[in-house]
């Protein structure tokens, strides 16, 4: 298995440089704006080989037919899809006359024949029977202490999470105090704050593990930590010594619970549009005014990573400062008790939990130490350092809701009958939960593949890119899949998956909408970084 995969993806390396020279071409004449679908595709082709790659890596250790099954579907599929027609949306298939690259798909589909060309539907049976049969795809790290942190983190979720997150759902509930303390006392708000400040001291791989398993059971538990994380790595990148002694082993504790406050009406991802002013007075504060929206958990928090204009007279990114708010936290007959701020919940139709709010400053007043790292102008540049991590862990949260798709279309498939057998022995309901298992596998394997660049001290920020872009169509295309095989009772409150195909949507929206990714990844591309 590990050869074939290294003989084909030879030719899919040198199909993805003729895209990439293609590419070039084009924009010589012209920007990448206007030539997004192309440049989008090019970063499609690299998320799917890099995916394939991370993939061999992980059935090098395959211990089961099942490993290897799922592992020559994954290469087939991603094969015949780059050579023919690659899904960047739900209606948006980039072509390879996109680029005009019509010859060399033809010779990529030759190279690949003898695993395109194929029938896979025994495979794909053998898959679905191995699940239903209560088998599941290998996730041994090789590591004893990841694979405790694991099993800790899935005990705990099995336990304290996936009983309730319906209910809590329904309900439009916060996630219970009580759950909050024994997440924090189980380290997941400290992973990866230093150990000196009261953290773990651990790296990005295991952040994914934890976010993960806690996603698997609601995204709103598996999202809590993100804030932390943001928060966490902003204050020890940056901060001043009396910052992270401040502010880091609350963080750590939970005790601080961080709200991150960047996104404003009207300008999404562009951040050097950004218009929320803040200007010191006469005693050093901050004075805050402005609007924010899509801010969530709020109301709950205790510290505002919030980005502002601090120097009116600059343009773009260059005024832009990181400011360290802390505020009291809202009760339910009054969300908002600073004063100075106001905000409004937006309802949503899923990853709930915590909540999402608008949020208006009208001379809020922040301390004068409030500055991170005491440097007005480098906001911009701060938040930055923290993309790679938070979009990795957008992406660990994507695999672990992929996986409860999976898990709740195979527990329904077993044990629905209809015509006097499970539909899981239905070729097309167990052909979606094969394709389930194996995106999800391919999510998974190139977010670790991310986390463990991260870790290992290189820039990563197209590793970033690629392992949200596909995870995130992966938890939507799983859930969407698991709603399928539930049929009409799917679409019913009542049922799990309702919920989960309602938080899935998210993941291709925010921490950088799928476009987004793409255009940074494509980006990336063009100027040669790897």
């Amino acid at each position: 298995m590990d050869e074939q995969f290294v003989m084909l993806l030879e030719p899919a390396r040198a199909y993805l440089a003729a895209a990439q020279r293609a590419l070039a071409i084009r924009l010589e004449k012209t920007r990448i704006d206007t030539e997004q679908r192309a440049a989008h595709g090019v970063a499609w082709l690299a998320t799917s080989i890099a995916a394939l790659d991370a993939v061999s890596n992980w059935a090098r250790a395959a211990n089961s037919d099942l490993d290897l099954d799922i592992a020559r579907l994954a290469l087939a599929e991603t094969l015949a899809q780059m050579a023919g027609g690659l899904p960047m949306g739900q209606n948006e298939l980039f072509r390879p006359a996109d680029l005009g690259l019509g010859r060399e798909a033809r010779d990529l589909a030759a190279a690949c024949a003898d695993v395109v060309d194929v029938d896979h539907s025994e495979t794909r049976a053998r898959v679905a029977k191995a699940l239903v049969d209560g088998q599941w795809p290998s996730e041994n790290l090789g590591d004893p202490e990841l694979d405790a942190i694991r099993d800790q983190f899935r005990r705990f979720t099995d336990a304290e999470i996936l009983p309730h997150a319906h209910k809590w759902h329904l309900a439009n509930a916060l996630i219970p105090e009580a759950t909050i303390r024994q997440m924090a006392d189980l380290g997941t708000f400290g992973v990866c704050i230093p150990e000196d400040f009261g953290g773990l001291g651990l790296g990005k791989l295991v952040m994914c593990l934890v976010t993960e398993e806690l996603s698997r059971g609601w995204i709103g538990a598996g999202s809590l930590g993100t804030r932390s994380e943001i928060a966490g790595e902003l204050i020890v990148l940056a901060g001043t010594a009396e910052q992270k002694a401040q502010w880091l082993p609350r963080i750590a504790r939970g005790e601080v619970l961080p709200t991150a406050v960047f996104t404003e009406p009207d300008t999404g991802s562009d951040l050097g549009s950004l218009q929320t002013r803040a200007r010191q007075n006469a005693a050093g504060q901050w004075e805050i005014t402005g609007a924010k929206t899509w801010i969530t958990h709020a109301a709950r928090s205790d510290l505002m990573t919030l980005l502002a204009r601090t120097l009116p007279d600059a343009q773009g990114y260059a005024g832009l400062s990181m400011l360290l708010v802390p505020k009291p936290r809202g009760r339910d007959d009054d969300l908002f008790p600073a004063e100075g701020m106001s905000g409004s919940e937006i309802e949503v139709l899923g990853y709930r939990g915590m909540r999402e709010y608008a949020l208006q400053f009208d001379g809020l007043v922040a301390p004068a130490d409030a500055l991170l790292g005491g440097v007005q102008g480098q906001g911009f540049k701060q938040l930055m350092r923290t993309f790679e991590g938070a979009r990795i862990q957008t992406a660990a949260r994507a695999v672990g809701v992929a996986r409860r798709a999976l898990e709740l279309g195979l527990d329904y498939a077993r044990a629905r009958k209809q015509f006097g057998k499970a539909i899981a022995q239905f070729p097309r309901v167990a052909d979606k939960l094969a394709m389930s298992a194996v995106d999800m596998v391919l999510a998974r394997e190139l977010t670790y593949a991310a986390a463990r660049a991260k870790d290992s001290g290189k820039r990563c920020d197209i590793e970033a890119g690629m392992a949200k872009l596909l995870a995130a169509r992966t938890a939507w295309s799983n859930a969407d899949a698991a709603l399928q095989v539930h049929g009409g009772n799917g679409y019913a409150l009542e049922y799990e998956i309702s919920r989960v195909l309602c938080d899935a949507r998210i993941l291709n929206i925010f921490e950088g909408a799928a476009e987004i990714q793409a255009q940074v990844i494509a980006r990336g591309l063009l100027e040669g970084r790897n």
